[in-house]
């Protein structure tokens, strides 16, 4: 008999994941490998090594441990907030009056309000490791700016964040925050790079995008001693650091006897998708298991539903290495929508490998039904999302209704990255009636695309 599920499932201290698990070992068929910009040949570990920390140059290129121990003082630093609750959404099963049954995973219990710190804190204790003085970064909507902030400030690292421009000035708390834990946070793009200012001399109205503010955080690492970048989502390290959510996941649903039909994430670079999934995933790709997997993005940057699978560059400066992905091109800037973690130009290596083999379906949807979502869950659970989360809770409310008209009594998993207290004006645009919902034509994504690197074509 399955035991009585309670409102929120914790799991002990003990039962903390002691491995993050590395997806890409499971996977018969690997992700293509990353091109050095220079030679356009696999690049190397030394060669990531220059832009990277050691240890995670090392474990970029690790396609072959199943599982990699998670450092002492990580885990320790985890206590402080994980593990962290699944919910089984009750309220929002009886406001949608389905037979289904929806669980989410919260990460919004820590200060950074996300779960970005779960890397953060590893990176930053391998540059610590390291002997580094300090490392760069970009940040998109603010949560891995903020939470790399708090990581560097327990170890003494010094901490430099690019801000996407449009979120540094949509989101001047989130900036204050970071300047809190003694970050140093610059709108991007800037004219402290040469990047920044190149892109500024093209096109000087820009609202930023994710793939600028990389490229300028590279630059600056580059060109100081003790430094290193380090990035909040799209490399596969960052996906193994957050597969600590779906480890927790999988266990608590496991105890109670649970098994997911469908499980979904929102999707700009693919870390907490991919975190979310990892441990289901290795299952399905073991044969052991069965599971719909589904990724949401904006329909302002549809990278996976409209987007090339090919070899293109990180960054819009084109300095980072080539990564085989989907892509709307490097040099692709989304409209100035509210999801600003979502707004980057590719996706992740290993789920674009997963998603060109059908193991994975996407959905881009536009932010005013986001919001629509994001509000209703609000009103029923008690947590007001970050709008980039309210794109599973979308797709969540969307597949628990067809489960209404059906009958089917599907269980449904979703990601809640974190929470949207940092995000009130955009809840205020969409209740004022000013939110927007531009879609990028036909038109604007191939005039993009032709500028994939030739290899790519």
């Amino acid at each position: 008999m399955r035991k009585e599920i309670p409102y929120k499932i914790y799991l002990r201290e003990n039962e903390l994941p002691k491995a993050w698990l590395n997806l890409r070992a499971f996977m018969p068929k690997k992700p293509a490998p990353l091109l050095d910009p220079t030679t356009l040949q696999p690049i190397t570990q030394a060669a990531l090594s220059r832009v990277f920390c050691d240890e995670l140059a090392k474990q970029e290129l690790d396609d072959t441990s199943l599982y990699i121990p998670i450092p002492e003082a990580v885990r320790d630093f985890y206590k402080m907030y994980r593990p962290a609750p699944l919910i089984r959404a009750y309220c929002l099963e009886k406001a949608l009056d389905t037979p289904a049954e929806i669980y989410y995973k919260f990460e919004g219990n820590n200060t950074s309000g996300s779960h970005k710190l779960n890397s953060a804190i590893a990176q930053a204790y391998y540059a610590k490791e390291q002997g580094l003085t300090g490392v760069t970064t970009e940040t998109g909507a603010g949560q891995w700016g903020t939470a790399l902030s708090m990581a560097c400030s327990y170890f003494g690292l010094d901490c430099k964040v690019f801000m996407v421009k449009v979120s540094y000035e949509q989101k001047p708390f989130r900036r204050e925050v970071m300047r809190t834990y003694g970050a140093n946070v610059t709108p991007s793009p800037s004219t402290q790079t040469a990047v920044g200012r190149k892109i500024l001399q093209a096109f000087p109205n820009t609202t930023g995008s994710l793939g600028c503010a990389i490229s300028e955080a590279v630059e600056t690492a580059a060109g100081l001693d003790g430094y290193r970048y380090v990035l909040g989502s799209v490399l596969n390290q960052v996906l193994l650091h957050q597969s600590v959510i779906g480890l927790e996941t999988k266990t608590a649903l496991d105890q109670y006897g649970v098994k997911p039909d469908v499980i979904i994430g929102c999707a700009g670079g693919g870390s907490n998708l991919g975190g979310l999934i990892a441990p289901f995933m290795a299952e399905q790709l073991q044969g052991k298991a069965d599971y719909r997997f589904i990724a949401v993005e904006p329909a302002s940057c549809p990278t996976l539903t409209r987007g090339k699978y090919a070899y293109d560059y990180c960054d819009t400066g084109k300095v980072c290495p080539l990564s085989k992905m989907y892509t709307l091109g490097s040099g692709f800037i989304p409209s100035a929508s509210h999801a600003g973690g979502l707004r980057y130009h590719g996706m992740t290596s290993t789920l674009s490998e997963l998603y060109a083999q059908g193991l994975m379906e996407a959905r881009a949807v536009e932010q005013t039904s986001v919001f629509q979502a994001a509000e209703a869950f609000a009103r029923v659970e008690g947590i007001l999302p970050a709008p980039e989360s309210a794109h599973a809770i979308r797709v969540a409310i969307d597949e628990a209704l067809e489960c209404k008209r059906t009958g089917e009594k599907k269980k449904i998993v979703f990601g809640l990255t974190g929470t949207g207290y940092f995000d009130m004006m955009s809840y205020e645009k969409f209740h004022d009636g000013k939110m927007s919902d531009y879609i990028p034509t036909d038109n604007e994504i191939e005039a993009s695309l032709k500028n994939l690197p030739s290899l790519a074509r």
